[in-house]
């Protein structure tokens, strides 16, 4: 493993784990068993080690979720696959990262908002139009405007002043708001696959 990447990777472990504001260089230097100057080397500051981490991810994000798009039959097993995804991810980091990187890290954060507006969105269009399709989303949805709405549930899910991570698991919370989301825009066809990848059984 090359310097850049061991540092990334050591660095995106202590992130996860504490946050990007508590994690000082010394502990990075610290938790890897190398110098600052082995560090500063690759990195000229935090600022440029959290864009690059960013960038990993958001990269890593868009190889796995068009692959599940790829693969996935229809459009819940597609949402479903990527909310796995979602959850084994968040269930990894602080509740407080995403917040850091928003209110801190500009440069870092619109590289996740780029992923957000330019992939993924992209993304919950095809889907949409894909399930009107397959009779699984309501010929009335309105891709536009419901694909937007989605995306603005997933950065609220983030937001501490909604939902506090003292009150709220944000894994909980993620996926919480996309059954929300997928029974609203969903046929009886569709409620009936959600309902089954659920494994939970309504009467008709």
């Amino acid at each position: 493993m090359e310097p850049e990447e061991k540092i990334i990777k050591g660095a995106e472990e202590l992130f996860f784990r504490f946050g990007v504001r508590s994690v000082t260089m010394d502990d990075i230097a610290k938790h890897l068993g190398m110098s600052k100057k082995t560090i500063y080397q690759c990195y000229k500051d935090k600022d440029e080690m959290v864009f690059k981490l960013m960038q990993v991810q958001v990269q890593q994000h868009e190889e796995v979720f068009g692959g599940i798009q790829k693969n996935s039959t229809n459009v819940i097993e597609e949402v479903f696959e990527i909310m796995k995804e979602i959850s084994s991810y968040l269930s990894r980091i602080n509740p407080l990262l995403m917040y850091e990187l928003q209110k801190y890290y500009p440069k870092a954060w619109a590289l996740f908002k780029g992923l957000k507006e330019n992939f993924i969105q992209k993304m919950v269009e095809s889907s949409i139009n894909g399930g009107k399709e397959q009779g699984i989303v309501r010929q009335d949805t309105d891709t536009k405007i419901l694909s937007r709405l989605r995306m603005e549930e997933v950065e609220m899910a983030f937001n501490p002043a909604v939902y506090p991570p003292d009150k709220f698991n944000h894994v909980e919370v993620q996926m919480a708001l996309t059954e929300h989301f997928l029974y609203g825009i969903c046929t009886l066809k569709g409620h009936k696959l959600i309902n089954k990848y659920k494994q939970i059984h309504e009467e008709e």
